[in-house]
């Protein structure tokens, strides 16, 4: 039997068999299936009742579903449990990948920030600029007190002298 042969193959029948015995429309036939079998025991003729009142042959039937349903619920778990601790290695792994990602990064943040003291920042620079040109300012004005005593625009410049005859 190819069934039993493949153990991935019957795993998966088993999950297949568990998935619908959880659900509400196996629900409604094992009901359906119940009632029918006890009205039918309780209320046709006698000589058409397979199973009589005490319902012997209901109870070894749902025993057995009972026996084979534990088993293959049992084996579903286990392969979700497995598919669940592959999921969860993968999760450790990213985690761990994220966590080393963001310890690089911190690492490289907390060297920008040293480079970055030892970098002239816009208002260092900003400060040094106003500083240089305080002083160069400063440095200007004796310079141009001094040209202003040569020459004054109030006093009109002395012609020059000819020297020579008229005439």
């Amino acid at each position: 039997m190819v069934l039993l042969s493949d153990p991935d193959l019957f795993g998966r029948f088993a999950e297949r068999v568990a998935r619908f015995s959880g659900t509400a429309q196996f629900l409604i036939y094992m009901t359906v299936f119940i009632v029918a079998w006890l009205l039918w025991n309780t209320l046709a003729p006698k000589d058409l009742q397979f199973d009589p009142y005490t319902f012997t042959f209901l109870t070894l039937l749902l025993s057995l579903q009972a026996s084979y349903a534990a088993p293959f619920i049992l084996l579903a778990q286990n392969r979700q449990a497995d598919r669940d601790r592959v999921g969860l290695e993968e999760d450790r792994q990213r985690a761990a990948a994220a966590k080393a990602d963001t310890e690089y990064l911190a690492r490289e943040i907390a060297a920008l920030r040293i480079a970055l003291g030892e970098v002239a920042t816009r208002d260092f620079v900003r400060s040094e600029l106003q500083r240089l040109l305080e002083e160069q300012r400063s440095d200007d004005k004796p310079r141009r007190k001094r040209e202003r005593v040569g020459s004054s625009p109030w006093t009109s410049p002395t012609p020059p002298t000819t020297t020579g005859s008229a005439g």
